[in-house]
């Protein structure tokens, strides 16, 4: 089965980036993937941190709920909503949360991004914990290809968190990795997870130079669990896409039964 993620370079204009990912979403599935994953922050890339706080949503309410909902419906695919921000508990904060949507356009899971970003290097400084709480859930969630093992970009530097999802068909990384940490370490951490946990690796990212001065990394791909990279989009937007084969996981953990032979939790 086909699967497939959207590359985007988001801005600062919600509408903007619903009408982008409406397009792109479409083409994919016109392509004949039945599984979609969007980049992380596809909503928005703000001109600050706090610009998320303004179109922060209630867990089951919302215009970037509403959308997703009706994509996963329309195009009868699974959507998996990379990240938008939802109303935290902590006044100044949000959660940035994964929703997966059914063709049903049924929201069959939630995953809160667990591990949060901090970055320090000349001129380029990020912290995402001033205007984001963290989750405390590993979340797996069964799907049209299978068991697929929920993470969010800077998540992807924890293998323990993948390790705790168990045997998964598909883990996806919606991310938005800056360019200097994306050029040294994006292709390897992702290329690791796949060969470690013997599953396909899904990976939706940002892309470009934004608005906001940000430039990210992009290089979304899929990789299959012997670690071969299957379809990859160094920059710009765009679509990358492959065929999930449950065989070759098979043939890799038969032939190579690294996962059996763990000996600490």
């Amino acid at each position: 089965m086909k699967v497939a993620a959207i590359q985007m370079i988001s801005t600062p204009d919600v509408k903007e980036n619903i009408a982008t990912a409406r397009h792109l979403l479409t083409a994919a599935a016109e392509s004949g993937a039945k599984l979609l994953l969007l980049p992380e922050y596809w909503s928005l890339m703000g001109m600050n941190e706090a610009d998320k706080l303004v179109v922060a949503e209630k867990p089951g309410q919302g215009e970037l709920q509403a959308f997703l909902s009706e994509m996963a419906k329309t195009l009868g695919v699974c959507i998996i909503g990379g990240s938008i921000p939802l109303i935290s508990d902590v006044a100044g904060k949000v959660l940035n949360t994964t929703l997966v949507f059914n063709p049903q356009g049924t929201a069959d899971a939630r995953y809160d991004k667990m591990h949060l970003f901090g970055f320090r290097k000349g001129e380029e400084s990020y912290e995402e914990s001033r205007t984001i709480s963290a989750g405390d859930q590993v979340v797996t969630v069964d799907t049209v290809i299978g068991r697929v093992g929920l993470s969010i970009c800077y998540d992807l530097r924890f293998p323990e968190l993948y390790r705790a999802m168990g045997e998964c068909t598909l883990i996806v990384v919606p991310s938005a990795f800056t360019y200097t940490t994306g050029q040294a370490h994006w292709e390897i951490l992702l290329r690791a997870r796949a060969i470690e946990n013997q599953c396909y690796v899904l990976a939706s990212a940002q892309g470009g130079k934004h608005l906001n001065g940000r430039r990210t990394w992009g290089h979304s791909m899929l990789i299959d669990p012997w670690g071969k990279i299957v379809d990859e989009l160094a920059e710009g937007e765009g679509v990358v896409a492959g065929e999930i084969d449950p065989q070759l996981i098979l043939n890799v953990r038969t032939s190579l039964p690294a996962l059996q032979h763990r000996r600490l939790d």
